[in-house]
């Protein structure tokens, strides 16, 4: 009986490590925000990040489970503990850093005006004075227009929801949005209701405003969560995933950290 009891608990304590072998990691995502981060027609989470963030989990053993929130809730949310990281197109900036800690940067994309192809306005201050510009709430592209632009006479409106953005933008509403410009060719301009707008002008730039590339949000103390994260990533990156991923959702945007 007593052979037979210890036999039981060994055996239940190699049950017990082979689970603990992968642990769990709750990524916390906006799922709005084609091709980074969207669902599918049956409901399933689908696109760069999510995609980036199974890779990851894969290269650093930890199972991933995902828990949708608004973007301008993400921070909060980690903070409160409702998931442990961030991987929601999260720019690595130093009003961020004050808040929370990121993973090393993993990938980088330009950021671009869309508004009438023909409709002369270019993204600086003096040719939007006067229009109406869409932003997503929260965002580092929220933060440049409202340091850039709103002082010099651009009503600059944020949303919630980027999708709303298009819709108002293609109903006259709004004269052009700010935006990562693989998400405003995905979520736009490959679509019906993006005829008649393009990208105009070039790539805004402002090193502090959009930071060092993107990156995943986690919690200051999670130090031992953030080096295993980071192993992963490197290993994503040297195995060409990021590149792939890239290819996949953004065609030929060079998404390199510089």
């Amino acid at each position: 009986m007593h052979t037979t009891l210890k036999t039981l608990l060994a055996a239940g304590c190699l049950l017990a490590a082979g689970v603990s072998q992968a642990a769990d990691l709750r990524f916390g995502v906006e799922a709005l925000y084609p091709p980074f981060e969207s669902k599918s027609a049956s409901g399933e989470l689908e696109g760069f990040d999510i995609d980036l963030g199974n890779a990851v989990c894969a290269a650093a053993k930890l199972r991933c489970s995902w828990v949708e929130t608004s973007f301008d809730s993400l921070i909060p949310a980690l903070q409160a503990r409702k998931f442990d990281a961030i991987n929601s197109a999260m720019n690595v900036t130093e009003q961020r850093k004050r808040a929370i800690a990121f993973t090393r940067a993993i990938y980088q994309v330009p950021n671009r005006l869309i508004a009438k192809a023909d409709g002369g306005l270019t993204p600086d201050a003096k040719a939007l004075a006067g229009k109406r510009v869409g932003v997503l709430q929260g965002s580092i592209q929220e933060n440049y227009a409202k340091a850039h632009w709103a002082p010099q006479g651009v009503e600059v409106v944020a949303y919630q929801d980027q999708n709303q953005v298009y819709l108002d933008l293609s109903a006259g509403r709004l004269d052009a949005t700010l935006i990562m410009a693989p998400a405003g060719q995905s979520g736009f301009l490959s679509r019906p209701e993006g005829k008649g707008f393009a990208f105009v002008g070039d790539a805004v730039q402002d090193e502090k405003i959009f930071g060092s590339g993107i990156a995943f949000g986690l919690r200051k103390q999670d130090s031992a969560l953030k080096q295993r994260l980071d192993a992963a990533i490197v290993q994503v990156q040297q195995q060409g995933t990021v590149d792939k991923l890239a290819q996949k959702y953004f065609g030929d945007i060079d998404v390199a950290v510089k």
